[in-house]
């Protein structure tokens, strides 16, 4: 448990660290960019500085002061219109109390009539007056929200012109104008503050997000894809012995082996050897990438007896051997990067088919474009890290379709015959550590594939590593 408090602390560590570099990096980098794009005497770009906010301030300064006239104007008229309208109170108030019931019943009554109409006209008069009052009393409480928000741009305006005059670092004020500088293309156009708060995010998070939605979104639909059946039947299957740190070969007759120096430790007298620059011309690239240059060719001369020869990989002591009998019918699919030696007979010509898987969505997620497909006859020399282990698929009587996946860091090959699809892996938190790819290779059907018994690159971990992934990727991708 403490291991693992340890391992989650320097995790959190290394990614707050790696966060500060990026920060730091794209601040200095766009920091230089700045200085070396404004090319200006720091004094004058200074001056230049505090008389741009000073005509800004005064700008604000104007404005607030013809707010504030405004402000008084409408005082001035509201307490007109409200004068106005206590002597239209009043008025209506004198001519009310002319309307008794006595002066109805024995009044003049064309003094009576003047007096209604007047009542009417001096009512529709106070109407006016109170509607107007309200209007101003709306664009006074405006004029007041407007003067606030001038004062505060004048409180900032004069921070920043105090700030301005003040500066006196070099350093300090390109710092400022560096993380407010305002970079990016119409409509998308951020100060630079902005963009390294991206970029964090998506080094904090995006991982996390891309590998949930790979996982949980992606992986899936692939899956269900149509899977690859290179051969629909194959004449006879290959024969693959036991895998040891030491394979034993012999040559009959008018046989030749290509093989890596590396791997050859000993051999019988008498063999012609010559230098094969690649094993196969027609795959110049292949061969280069999977080391298959500078072989060992061995041929056999002789017309009676058997020439034996004896192989090893002797830089890795976990590597172990195999030989893959491929008779006259069959055919392997294998990376050409686990293929160590090869056995043909005279006159023969090696049959690598290649097979290409360029339309299918399982192939551009998983990157694999590109099969090598070994026809025989001849005889194949794998290297497997700690063994190369055959997993047999049976045909099952009376039940479902035999079917077997395996981890694809350690899958070697495939007899042709068999459905090959990409499995999502079995969970996800083995995924987001880096302990399995996304994908495991999930074999159907009658036939055999070949695993090592440990992934070659070790660590699983560091398999999973950013460039050794993209390099395993695009190997992966062309079959190798």
């Amino acid at each position: 448990m403490f291991a693992v408090i340890i391992r989650f602390v320097r995790w959190v560590f290394e990614k707050c660290a790696t966060g500060v570099l990026i920060v730091g990096l794209g601040f200095v980098a766009c920091g230089l960019w700045v200085f070396l794009k404004d090319n200006v005497d720091f004094d004058q770009w200074r001056q230049d500085v505090v008389r741009t906010i000073t005509g800004e301030r005064a700008k604000v300064k104007s404005a607030l002061e013809d707010v504030q006239k405004r402000l008084d104007r409408i005082a001035a008229e509201i307490t007109a219109e409200q004068e106005r309208g206590r002597q239209a109170d009043k008025i209506l108030a004198n001519l009310r109390d002319l309307e008794s019931t006595w002066d109805k019943l024995i009044g003049d009554r064309a003094q009576q009539k003047a007096n209604a109409e007047r009542i009417e006209s001096v009512s529709a008069l106070r109407l006016t007056i109170t509607a107007k009052v309200a209007a101003l009393q709306q664009e006074f409480t405006r004029a007041t929200w407007e003067k606030d928000g001038l004062e505060i741009a004048l409180g900032k305006v004069d921070a920043r012109l105090q700030a301005a005059q003040e500066e006196q670092s070099k350093i300090m004020a390109y710092a400022e104008r560096t993380w407010n500088y305002e970079v990016g293309r119409a409509p998308l156009v951020l100060p630079i503050k902005w963009w390294v708060a991206v970029a964090l995010g998506l080094y904090f998070f995006g991982p996390t997000a891309g590998k949930l939605t790979m996982y949980f979104v992606v992986a899936p639909r692939i899956a269900r894809g149509r899977p690859v059946r290179l051969t629909a039947s194959l004449a006879a299957l290959p024969e693959v012995a036991a895998s040891h740190v030491v394979a034993e070969l012999a040559l009959e007759p008018g046989e030749h082996l290509r093989v890596k120096e590396k791997f050859l430790q000993s051999s019988d007298e008498g063999l012609v050897k010559s230098t094969r620059y690649l094993l196969d011309w027609r795959v110049p690239f292949t061969c280069l990438a999977t080391g298959l240059v500078e072989l060992v060719e061995m041929a056999h001369r002789g017309t009676e007896g058997v020439a034996r020869l004896t192989l090893s990989n002797q830089g890795d002591p976990h590597s172990e051997l195999a030989v893959i009998t491929l008779p006259e019918g069959a055919s392997l699919v294998l990376r050409p990067s686990f293929l160590a030696g090869v056995v043909t007979s005279a006159g023969q010509r090696l049959t690598i088919r290649r097979r290409w898987q360029l339309f299918r969505w399982q192939s551009w997620v998983t990157l694999q474009f590109r099969f090598f497909e070994f026809v025989g006859p001849c005889r194949l020399v794998v290297a497997g890290s700690r063994g190369v282990r055959v997993e047999r698929l049976e045909a099952r009587e009376g039940g479902p379709v035999a079917a077997r996946r395996t981890n694809q860091d350690a899958t070697m090959g495939f007899t042709p015959n068999l459905d090959y699809r990409p499995a999502r892996a079995e969970t996800f938190w083995s995924y987001y550590r880096g302990m399995n790819p996304l994908f495991d290779d999930l074999f159907a059907g009658r036939g055999f594939f070949l695993c090592q018994q440990v992934s070659s690159d070790g660590d699983a971990k560091r398999a999973r590593r950013f460039w050794s992934g993209v390099w395993g990727g695009v190997m992966r991708g062309f079959g190798i």
